[in-house]
């Protein structure tokens, strides 16, 4: 598979590093010599300098003979003239356009469905803000995951220091709980993924991820001693894209929303147009404002702002002052690793949220979903089961199952099934697979054709 990315900015620079360590062929062209020259030092690539809108440098990217063009630049205007430049020159070539103004938002689809044609315009900001709403409303939770359209997800959780299940072994939970036993499929403690068996315990701190039914999630969540929490008033620090689509969102479900901006003309634009919305046009970071604004009766602090310093600041002040759920903004994927340390575990990201949106898109198979977990060790496939595929019409416990691996979940025309040994997958039906990053190669394969794993 060869794939050509316009952008070596972070986006671009990881989605390469993703590619290349899978040994797809990967074209890089970006403006920037500096930028290019990272990508070099660091990933087997190819790199061309130059604008991806120019069709003289797609052609000498070869772009008929790529299967993906993938534009993700920080310029909503080069990505959309890239990829209709690319649909002129090689139609049958797949592409993905990155755009963030929400202006573009009305008309997504009419660049899909008319000629020059756009496969697929990924907004990761709007991708962030259904994120910090599973955040908000979903007790306890510091990730969330939906497939199905929200009817099963993937959740994960710190377990607390005094949880009923703290110290104790997987195979001992069903007695624990008296005769339940949620489905986990990692467990995060420090900086090591595990994919946990029956022997493994399960630690004070331990970010702990599981695969629950919408139906299950209130009570898999006090399984782990997460209770409902009130979720009235919300403050979100920065009036840009990402804090006012989010207040329009919470205005929604009336929740009281107060915004904190510096801008002086973005304030008078977030107040002219929310309707509800408390907007205070001030520093966000001022200790003195938060305390002003009686940070402490929030019932969570969103940090939003463009400056991830001040994000983690805010963040770290708030639950200073007593705030039990803060959001933070964070797109520098050398911090996620670091946030935990410290104290802040609710992070999003519109960059891994793009990273996200895009490899659903390159995967091979039917894939219909892919969740990069924080820190990049393992990804969450949703994808539908196909008929050449080993995966079906066997009992899971005869199917030989690449290491690393493991089948969370299947969803049929008529249920959402957490699977067991005696579970067997249909022709058809979705299947949810979580993989460390080294097995996801093997996924691919063991999604298309019939494979023997060794």
């Amino acid at each position: 598979m060869k794939i050509i990315i316009v952008g070596a900015g972070e986006v671009g620079f990881h989605i390469a590093s993703r590619l290349c360590a899978e040994n797809k062929s990967v074209v890089v062209i970006d403006k920037s010599a500096a930028s290019l020259r990272r990508v070099t030092d660091q990933l087997d690539v190819q790199t061309i300098t130059g604008s991806g809108s120019n069709p003289a440098i797609l052609e000498e990217a070869e772009l008929k003979e790529a299967e993906i063009l993938l534009a993700v630049t920080d310029s909503d205007e080069t990505n959309l003239v890239a990829c209709l430049l690319a649909d002129l020159i090689s139609p049958t070539t797949k592409k993905l356009a990155r755009i963030r103004e929400a202006a573009w938002d009305h008309y997504h689809q009419q660049f899909h469905d008319n000629p020059p044609h756009i496969d697929s315009i990924i907004n990761p900001e709007i991708e962030v803000v259904k994120t910090i709403e599973r955040l908000l409303f979903v007790p306890g939770a510091v990730d969330v995951g939906e497939f199905e359209n929200g009817r099963l997800k993937f959740v994960g959780i710190v377990l607390d220091e005094n949880a009923r299940l703290c110290n104790v072994r997987l195979a001992d939970m069903v007695s624990v709980l008296d005769g339940a036993q949620p489905l986990i499929t990692a467990l995060v403690r420090g900086n090591e993924l595990i994919i946990p068996s029956g022997k493994d315990r399960l630690m004070p701190h331990d970010l702990v991820y599981f695969i629950s039914t919408d139906a299950l999630l209130a009570d898999t969540l006090k399984m782990f001693d997460k209770d409902e929490e009130a979720l009235k008033r919300i403050l979100i620090v920065g009036g840009g894209r990402i804090g006012y689509r989010l207040a329009k969102q919470l205005e929604k479900k009336s929740i009281h929303t107060k915004i904190i901006e510096r801008n002086q003309e973005r304030c008078s634009m977030l107040a002219e147009t929310l309707n509800k919305a408390v907007v205070l046009c001030a520093d966000g970071s001022d200790q003195n404002i938060l305390m002003a604004e009686n940070v402490q009766d929030m019932d969570g602090v969103v940090t939003v702002t463009d400056d991830e310093e001040t994000n983690i600041l805010v963040s770290m002040l708030s639950k200073q002052r007593g705030v039990s759920k803060t959001i933070t903004k964070v797109d520098r994927f050398s911090y996620f690793n670091l946030m935990s340390t410290i104290g802040i575990h609710r992070i999003v990201s519109p960059r891994l949220s793009a990273i996200n949106s895009i490899l659903q898109h390159i995967r091979k198979g039917k894939v219909l979903a892919d969740i990069t977990l924080k820190g990049e060790q393992a990804e969450v496939i949703e994808a539908v089961a196909m008929e050449t595929s080993d995966i079906v019409g066997k009992p899971l416990k005869d199917i030989s199952f690449p290491k690393g691996a493991l089948l969370a979940g299947i969803i049929t025309e008529k249920e959402i099934i957490i699977p067991s040994g005696n579970s067997v997958v249909n022709p058809g039906d979705r299947i949810i697979i979580f993989a460390k990053r080294q097995a996801v190669p093997k996924i691919e394969k063991f999604l298309t054709v019939k494979l023997e794993f060794f």
